[in-house]
This record gives structure tokens, sequence and C-alpha cells, in this order.
């Protein structure tokens, strides 16, 4: 594929009923892309990932027409009880509240809500708000907790042959209510493809929100998303990551807590094999006082893994009484695995209180030797020391049904079985 990706104008003209207004903000961010094209490492934000070169060396074309998104064979969780909304290549297919009370619940596939946000600096969302046209908007009323947890089923096709998707989704959690998700990533694609998502979450005041996301199966899918999270006063999210098994993804996370007694939780632990290319970059920006947050990314890496970890805290002069943590830890088992971290603050306010580290190494051989002379093999011991390693994330789940149902997925991937 040649340095020099460009998208025809031609393509905004396909879309249906665009407003005036929507059509320029369309055009002009494809101009933007078209401008720079792929981000590679000259890009700051890039600079751990080069993504111009992954396209190039991975991609002979790419073909951004619409995707079949028919429903397919789809094996339901069957450990817990659960509402469900069904992605197929990136478009809403179904959806089924049986467990709350409907007239709570509103859904939508892709809508313009929002839609006119520039981002500057990452030319992948720019490609977003200029061809996006999947994706869903789910919006809880005030004074409402789901019963049951939300799993949201992300089924990629084999009808995905060296295509892009542009993806934008967008959760509002109304004043005083809850809700719980898990994002499961099941790939059915043989092929390459992208996907490229861009995702608002909006807490009003008072509002909880609990996530999950789980995508650990192998795939030849090349992801990249964008959250963009805006907490008010008292709301609290909780965010648990396990990414593994894709070829490239990079999980590019901001939160905004604007008002007082914020709370964010983020935590995070994955696996990298075979070549498996993973970076998680998180923003979280205190705008107001008495805000807290909590990070912590944990990666285990074998053979030719890569992961990155770009964290910044950002506290504005005004936000004071800020109680912000940030940890980043990584065990390497493969000389050629490769950890890069980049752990930043950046604080304008006297009274908080804040800190960040970030350790990586390799596997504690006298710790393999003690096990071994308690009569494990090494495969064991390494498995054992693997297990505790990323069970200090894992354990922090408080459903049971769910904490197994995570593990059970992670053990499959992490050993092979």
């Amino acid at each position: 594929m040649t340095n020099s990706f460009k998208i025809n104008f031609t393509e905004i003209d396909k879309f249906k009923n665009l407003s005036s207004e929507e059509k320029d903000f369309r055009i002009k961010n494809l101009n933007l892309f078209n401008q720079t094209g792929f981000p590679n490492k000259r890009n700051e934000d890039w600079k751990f990932s080069d993504f111009r070169e992954i396209v190039q060396k991975n991609f002979n074309k790419l073909n951004i027409k619409n995707i079949n998104s028919k429903r397919k064979q789809i094996n339901f969780i069957k450990d817990f009880d659960h509402n469900y909304i069904l992605i197929i290549n990136g478009k809403l297919n179904t959806s089924d509240f049986k467990f709350e009370e409907k007239n709570k619940i509103k859904i939508k596939s892709f809508n313009n809500d929002n839609f006119f946000e520039t981002n500057e600096r990452n030319p992948l969302i720019q490609l977003n708000h200029a061809l996006s046209d999947t994706g869903y908007y789910l919006k809880i009323d005030e004074n409402y907790s789901f019963k049951k947890v939300l799993v949201i089923y992300n089924i990629f096709t084999n009808d995905l042959k060296e295509n892009i998707l542009n993806s934008r989704n967008k959760i509002k959690i109304g004043k005083n209510s809850e809700l719980h998700t898990i994002d499961l990533v099941i790939n059915q694609s043989k092929y390459k493809f992208i996907n490229n998502v861009y995702e608002n979450i909006i807490l009003k005041k008072n509002a909880i929100y609990k996530n999950i996301c789980i995508q650990n199966e192998k795939s030849e899918g090349y992801f990249h998303k964008y959250s963009k999270n805006s907490l008010e006063s008292k709301s609290k999210y909780s965010s648990f990551l396990f990414p593994s098994g894709l070829k490239f993804n990079k999980l590019d996370l901001e939160f905004n807590l604007e008002g007082e007694d914020c709370e964010c939780n983020l935590q995070a632990a994955s696996f990298l094999d075979k070549n498996d290319h993973q970076e998680i970059k998180t923003r979280i920006n205190h705008l107001a006082p008495n805000c807290k947050s909590y990070q912590r990314v944990k990666n285990v890496l074998n053979s030719q893994g890569k992961g990155v970890y770009q964290g910044k805290i950002f506290v504005k002069d005004i936000a004071q009484k800020t109680n912000a943590y940030q940890l980043s830890k990584a065990m390497l088992l493969s000389d050629n695995s490769e950890f890069d971290s980049k752990p930043e603050l950046e604080i304008y306010a006297d009274d908080v209180k804040c800190s960040h580290g970030s350790t990586s190494g390799s596997i504690d051989e006298d710790s393999i030797y003690y096990l071994m002379t308690r009569g494990l093999n090494r495969k064991e011991s390494v498995k054992l020391l693997v297990d505790g390693f990323l069970y200090e994330v894992i354990q922090m789940i408080k459903s049971n049904s769910v904490r197994n149902f995570v593990l059970n997925k992670l053990e499959g991937h992490i050993h092979g079985n």
C-alpha cells in the first residue's frame, strides 16, 4: 500500500439526507485526514505505534463500502442472566432488554447527536467523523438502575475483507441511574480489517457506570477506539479492560471529571503473544474539586508481543483535593517482547495527592525456583506466577458469575484451554 491513502470526496456524496452543516463538517474532517493520512510515529500520541507503517505492511487496499450485517449464528452467554445489544460489523442488529422497564430505555442506530466535534490531533478520529455511518445511541432515563447486566456483543464476520469500519457509539446515563455493561468482541472473520470506533459516554449527576471490555479472541482485525467520557458531580465510572489476541489494538481513553466528588476507576490486564501489538492511552482530566481517579494497568508479554501504556493525569488549578493514582506493570516472558511506558502528571493545583509509577521486567527466576522446589515444573510455575500477576485486577470484579466468566475467557486465551 502506498504512503498516501487518500479518500475521494465523492464518498461523502453517498450519504443520504445530509444537512448542509453535517456535509460541511464531514468534508472538513476528510480534508484534515487526507492532509496527514494515517498517523505515524512523528505524531507524539503515536510514537510507540506507527499505524501508517502497520497499514502499509499489512493491507494491499482498503474498502470503505457498506458491509453486510445480517445476523449470523451467535453463542449467547449462558453463565448468567443478561440483557443484550447485538452489533454486527459495526451496525446495530437487534437488542433485548427483557429484564428491564423498557420505557426507561431508548436505543437507536447511528445518529448525529452531538456530532460536530473536531479533533485536530488524531487522524483516525477525523476519518471517523468524515465517514461514520454505523453504531448506536443508548439513553437511560433518570432514576433508573438496570436489574441485570447489559452485554454488548460485537460480531465481526467473514464479510470483512480489507474493509475499514467507522462507527460512532454513544451512551447517556441519566441522573441517579446505574448501568453495568460487558463489551464482548466475537471474531468470525479470517480476513484482515480495520475497526475504527468513536465512543461518547455521558454520566449525569450521581450516575454510576461499570463496564467490562473483553477482547481476547485471535483476530486478523486492527482495532482503534477513542472513548470520550464526561462525568458530572458525584458520578462514578469503573472500567475493566481485558484486551488480548488482536493483531493491533489501541484504546485511547479520555475522562473529564467535570463536577465535584466524581470517581474514575480504570483497571486493565492483558496477555500479549506472537506479534500482538497493543496500546492503552489514557488521559484523566480533573476539572473540579474533590475528585478521585485510580488507574492500574498490567501486561504480560510473550514471544514478540508489544505493549504500550501512555497515561496522563491533568489537574486544573481549581481542582483542589484531587486524589489521583496511576500504576503500570509489565511482566516479560521473552527476550523478544517489548513494553513501552510513558506516565505523566500535569498539575496546576497545590492541595492534591497524586502519584504515578511504571515497572517492567522479566519473570522472577527466584520465584520459579521456589515453586519448582515445591514440586511444580517450570511451565506450571510460570502459569501460577502469570495468573497471580493478572488476578489482582480480575478479583476487583464483584459479581462472582461475571468474574468467573472473565476468568474462563482469559484462561482459554493465555493457556490455550
